[in-house]
């Protein structure tokens, strides 16, 4: 028996005409604020103050930030804000090292089981081997 698989399950439905149920009522919410606010205001100063709640609309049900809703945007932006936070900063005691030993040059440096092999110790181990095989130049 075949099943069909769902696909593009990411993508939200379109439901009034070009825009998605979250971008209606984003939308029909922020008109709903304006038509209250020249109801009830001044018309002048409804338009003042319905400039900013058109452009939050907008910005609510079209804007995205860096691949997210700007909803998202808002809601982390606010969980940061309201969220203790409290940085410590703990000093770390590094014990003194003992003096190294030279290792003998005609040999080469000499790597030990025991030893570490950071960035800087391969970057000198590199340099050490390109310097002594590299072959000498005609003049």
């Amino acid at each position: 028996m075949d099943y069909q698989v769902p696909q593009f399950i990411e993508v939200e439905d379109k439901i009034f005409g070009p825009l998605t149920l979250k971008q209606f009522i984003y939308l029909a919410g922020g008109a709903g604020l304006v038509a209250i606010l020249v109801l009830s205001l001044p018309f002048i100063i409804a338009v003042l103050f319905s400039i900013p709640v058109i452009a939050f609309a907008a910005a609510l049900a079209f804007y995205r930030l860096n691949g997210k809703p700007f909803v998202a945007v808002l809601e982390s932006g606010f969980s940061y804000y309201l969220s203790r936070r409290l940085y410590l900063w703990h000093k770390v005691e590094v014990a003194p090292e003992a003096p190294k030993q030279q290792a003998s040059t005609a040999t080469g440096p000499v790597l030990t089981p025991k030893s570490s092999l950071t960035r800087g110790r391969l970057h000198e181990l590199a340099w050490s081997l390109d310097v002594k095989n590299t072959p000498p130049e005609a003049a």
